[in-house]
């Protein structure tokens, strides 16, 4: 792949000189994983971040009793295992390769070198943290405060915003959103099922139509 091409035009990089877009392209390794592989585990050294080139990649969580908790669905040209930038400690949570995938590796020592030369970078890394900050503190409310069809709106709605469309696009599985909401499929399932016949949605395979995005937003509000 055109590697440095890619990297140019990653949002995280976007803005960046070309000659630092080249250097980048230097320091990068190319890593590619099966279909449930692990990228790395929460008990790993984190060493460095990566960004998806292809495929997609589950970051999630596991309890005592090994359930399990999705925090995101990490695409194309997103990051992930940033912290490992700042903090040089272990991954906070593990991820896993929901398909083939490819990701470029950024070396943390290489990336803060490049970074002391140019602070512009790290601008862009504390951009991503701070949107990840927001949607984590988003799930978490939505895990504590919203039952199943308040967390599903809520996701909608934000699905809705971050496309601006009202016709959206579920680039997971079902089984893959009930993980990241924090339910069952067949619970999942019910409050599609609800919200459909409200009118509210109209779901057609891996497309749903938001109908009355206002009384979407009240479902979310109300959390149930």
């Amino acid at each position: 792949m055109d590697v440095t091409g890619f990297i140019a035009s990653v949002p995280l990089f976007s803005g960046l000189s070309q000659g630092l877009i080249e250097r980048l392209g230097r320091i990068v390794l190319e890593k590619h994983y099966r279909k449930g592989e692990m990228v790395f585990s929460q008990s790993d050294e984190g060493r460095g971040f990566y960004v998806v080139a292809s495929g997609k990649v589950k970051i999630f969580k596991l309890s005592f009793q090994g359930k399990s908790q999705v925090l995101g669905i990490i695409e194309r040209g997103e990051p992930l295992g940033e912290v490992a930038v700042f903090e040089g400690k272990s991954y906070p949570a593990y991820a896993q390769a929901l398909e083939e995938s490819t990701l470029l590796f950024f070396p943390r020592n290489s990336f803060v070198g490049l970074i002391s030369e140019d602070p512009s970078l790290a601008l862009g890394m504390l951009a991503v943290l701070s949107r990840r900050l927001r949607y984590l503190t988003g799930l978490a409310e939505d895990l504590s405060l919203r039952e199943v069809p308040g967390r599903l709106a809520a996701y909608l709605v934000r699905l809705g915003e971050s496309e601006g469309s009202q016709r959206v696009e579920l680039k997971i599985s079902k089984g893959q959103l009930a993980e990241v909401l924090g339910t069952t499929p067949e619970s999942l399932s019910r409050a599609l099922a609800r919200l459909s016949a409200l009118g509210f949605i109209d779901v057609r395979g891996n497309f749903i139509n938001i109908e009355d995005l206002t009384a979407l937003r009240k479902v979310a509000d109300q959390g149930r």
